[in-house]
């Protein structure tokens, strides 16, 4: 643990450092962005600005900024959103950004736009680089498993937890079923937890769920 904290600390001071040697500075204000009116706006670039405004943010590029964008992650528009798009603009202008900044970009990529990453790197992805090709996998992999979309501590079977589960996790069908769940091994995964038939009973006694026992 130390020596984490410590790696974390050493990133942060080179983080900031590289910050300071970066010129971001404030512009004019009063840009009409997707997001409505920025509050405040800084120059990265020729024709790189990050916006804010009362809500939301992200960067725009103008034409010429935005032809640099790889086209597998260019928007037309040349807005780009702060939650996940920003990373295709750091991924464009690398020098515009810190090295956290790049890996946090890489990482996000990765995660939200595993498709257009592989293309663009030409690698394929491998289990663990990224979340939503594991969740992609982990659906393929359970599609006809009983993967839980609801669960609660059972008041009515003491040390279980009880389980609604559907085909695949989908919601929205008719097709649920409730099993028990020893509380000890009722360890959720990061994409869902799978009904393991051998191990799980079914259950159709009283419910601790109000709308499920509301139907009965």
């Amino acid at each position: 643990m130390a020596k984490i904290l410590d790696e974390m600390a050493a990133e942060k001071t080179a983080h900031e450092t590289e910050l300071r040697a970066l010129s971001r500075p404030a512009i004019r204000a009063g840009a009409t962005t997707p997001w409505g009116v920025a509050q405040i706006s800084w120059q990265y670039a020729d024709g790189v600005v990050l916006h804010s405004t009362a809500g939301h943010g992200g960067f725009h590029l103008d034409e010429n900024a935005n032809a640099v964008v790889h086209p597998r992650y260019r928007n037309d528009t040349g807005f780009y959103e702060e939650d996940c798009e920003w990373a295709r603009v750091a991924h464009a202008f690398p020098q515009l950004f810190t090295a956290y900044e790049r890996r946090l970009a890489d990482r996000t990529l990765r995660d939200y736009y595993p498709d257009a990453y592989e293309r663009v790197v030409g690698a394929s992805l491998l289990e663990g680089q990224s979340r939503a090709r594991d969740a992609q996998e982990f659906e393929k992999r359970h599609r006809n498993d009983w993967v839980v979309i609801a669960a609660l501590n059972s008041n009515h079977k003491p040390g279980f937890v009880e389980c609604i589960a559907t085909p695949g996790g989908k919601r929205g069908g008719t097709d649920e079923r409730r099993f028990l769940v020893l509380s000890s091994d009722y360890v959720i995964g990061q994409h869902g937890f799978v009904i393991d038939p051998l191990k799980h009973e079914p259950y159709d006694g009283p419910s601790s769920f109000v709308t499920w026992a509301a139907r009965r």
